[in-house]
C-alpha cells in the first residue's frame, strides 16, 4: 500500500511561522542580554567599526568635495567655453608665396549664425609692444584685441572702472583695460590706474578699467602679468589684417559644449584649405579627466578605509570566540532543552551582526554629522553622498556575517554532553 504525505495545513504553517518569529525575537533578546553582561568589551569591539564606518563616509565626502572644487576652479576660467585655435597650414599666393591660413572674424560670424546655443563670442588678436606709460616708463607688454563679449566668455572680474562696450568698439575709441597685477606694478592699486594714459604704438589709450581672471591660471592662459586688452576693431589697424589666431565661444549650457565643439570645428575647416589644422579646445575634456582622477582616488582611499573595518572584524571574531568560551554551559543547557545547532548558530551570528551593525550605525552618524555640521554652521557647502552611508552600513553587516560565522559554527558544533560537564 503506497504511503501518501499530507500537505501541511494552514494552522501548521501559521504555528511554524509563529515559532520562527518567537525564536528570532528570543535570539535578539539573548543578544541584548549578552551585550549588557559585557558592556565594556563590546563597546571596545565596536570602536573599530565606528572608526571604519566614519572613515568611509569622510573619505567619500572628501572625494566629492575635491571633485566639486576642481569643477568650480576649472569652470571659473570660462564657463561653457570653446576655444578655436589655428595650429598650422598655409595659403599659396599667386607669386608662390605662402601665408598662414589664419581664421577671420567672418569665420566667427559664420559659426554664430549656424551653431545654436552660442550666447557670447570674441576673436582674439595678439600683439606685442614696448608701451610707454605716463612719466616715461617703458614696459614690454602683450596687447590683446578682443570684443566686449570677451569679459563674459572668459568670466573676467572688473576690479575698478569698467570694461569697454559695443559703443567703444563701433566708434574705435582708444581705450584699454589692464590686468590687476600690471596695475599694481605701475600704479600701486587697481583704482589708481583708472583714468591714466598708456601709449601703444605711439597712440595714447585711456585706461578705463582693471580686471583679473576669476581663478589664478599662473600664466597658463592667454592672459599674462603684463596684459592690456583693447577693442579688436582698434587692434586690427596695428596689424593691418583681419585674421585672428584664436576665437572664443560660450555656450548656453554645458551639455552643448561637446557637440558644439565638433560643429564649430567642421564649419571652420569647411571655410579653409584642407591642409590647414585647427583645434577646438573645451574644458569639458579637462573636467572629464579630473572626474576620473577624483573617482579613482576616492575608490583607493575608500578601500584603504575598508581595511579598518576588516581589522575591526578580526576584533569582533576574537570577542565572539571569547563569548562562546564563556557561555559553553549555557549552550549545553539550551541544547538539552531542545535548541538545535541551527538555532545556536543563528544566535551567535545574530549577535556578531548586531554588534557590527551597531558600530557601523554610530560611525555612519558621526561621519555624516561632521560635513553636515560644517555645511550648516559655515558658508561652505560640502557635498554628502547618501551612497556612502549605504556602503558603510552594508560593509558593517558583511563584516559581521564574515567574521561572526566562525564563532557561530564553533558554538553550534559543541557536544551537549560535554558542555553540561563544563565548569
Amino acid at each position: 500500500m503506497a504511503l501518501t504525505l499530507s500537505r501541511p495545513t494552514s494552522f501548521e504553517r501559521t504555528l511554524a511561522s509563529a515559532r520562527s518569529t518567537m525564536m528570532f525575537s528570543e535570539i535578539v533578546l539573548l543578544a541584548i542580554d549578552s551585550f549588557r553582561a559585557s558592556k565594556v568589551r563590546f563597546l571596545l569591539t565596536m570602536l573599530g567599526m565606528i572608526i571604519g564606518s566614519a572613515s568611509i563616509i569622510l573619505v567619500v565626502t572628501l572625494g566629492l568635495t575635491g571633485k566639486q572644487y576642481a569643477h568650480n576652479l576649472i569652470s571659473s576660467i570660462g564657463p561653457n567655453m570653446i576655444e578655436m585655435q589655428y595650429n598650422g597650414g598655409s595659403v599659396v599666393g599667386p607669386d608662390n608665396t605662402t601665408t598662414p591660413d589664419f581664421m577671420t572674424r567672418d569665420d566667427m560670424q559664420a559659426v554664430v549664425d549656424q551653431v545654436p546655443g552660442i550666447i557670447a563670442s570674441s576673436p582674439m588678436l595678439e600683439d606685442h609692444d614696448r608701451v610707454s606709460i605716463g612719466g616715461g616708463v617703458v614696459k614690454e607688454t602683450m596687447i590683446l584685441g578682443v570684443s566686449p563679449q570677451y569679459k563674459e566668455v572668459r568670466n573676467l572680474v572688473v576690479l575698478g572702472g569698467r570694461f569697454f562696450d559695443d559703443q567703444d568698439a563701433r566708434s574705435h575709441t582708444k581705450v584699454a583695460v589692464i590686468v590687476a597685477s600690471f596695475a599694481n606694478e605701475l600704479y600701486g592699486s587697481p583704482k589708481a590706474a583708472v583714468g591714466r594714459s598708456v601709449s601703444i604704438h605711439g597712440i595714447p589709450f585711456v585706461i578705463i578699467g582693471v580686471f583679473k581672471e576669476s581663478v589664478e591660471t599662473f600664466g597658463t592662459s592667454e592672459i599674462s602679468d603684463q596684459t592690456i586688452l583693447i577693442p579688436y576693431e582698434v587692434a586690427r589697424y596695428f596689424t593691418g589684417t583681419n585674421t585672428v589666431k584664436q576665437i572664443f565661444f560660450t555656450m548656453k549650457d554645458s551639455s552643448l559644449v561637446l557637440p558644439a565643439s565638433h560643429e564649430v570645428l567642421d564649419i571652420i575647416k569647411s571655410r579653409h584649405r584642407a591642409t590647414s589644422v585647427y583645434t577646438a579646445f573645451n574644458l569639458t575634456q579637462v573636467l572629464g579627466v579630473m572626474d576620473k582622477i577624483a573617482n579613482m582616488l576616492t575608490i583607493v582611499l575608500t578601500l584603504a578605509a575598508a581595511i579598518t573595518l576588516i581589522v575591526s572584524g578580526v576584533g569582533i571574531m576574537n570577542s565572539m570566540l571569547a563569548n562562546v568560551a564563556a557561555r559553553i554551559r549555557e549552550i549545553g543547557i539550551r541544547k538539552a532543552i531542545g535548541a538545535t545547532s541551527r538555532e545556536i548558530r543563528l544566535q551567535f551570528l545574530t549577535e556578531a551582526v548586531f554588534l557590527s551593525l551597531c558600530g557601523g550605525f554610530v560611525g555612519t552618524v558621526l561621519g555624516l554629522a561632521i560635513p553636515l555640521s560644517i555645511s550648516f554652521l559655515t558658508p561652505f557647502k560640502i557635498p554628502v553622498s547618501p551612497w556612502s552611508a549605504v556602503i558603510a552600513l552594508g560593509t558593517s553587516v558583511l563584516v559581521g556575517v564574515l567574521f561572526g560565522t566562525l564563532p557561530a559554527n564553533r558554538a553550534a558544533r559543541l557536544d551537549p554532553v560535554q558542555t553540561l560537564k563544563y565548569e
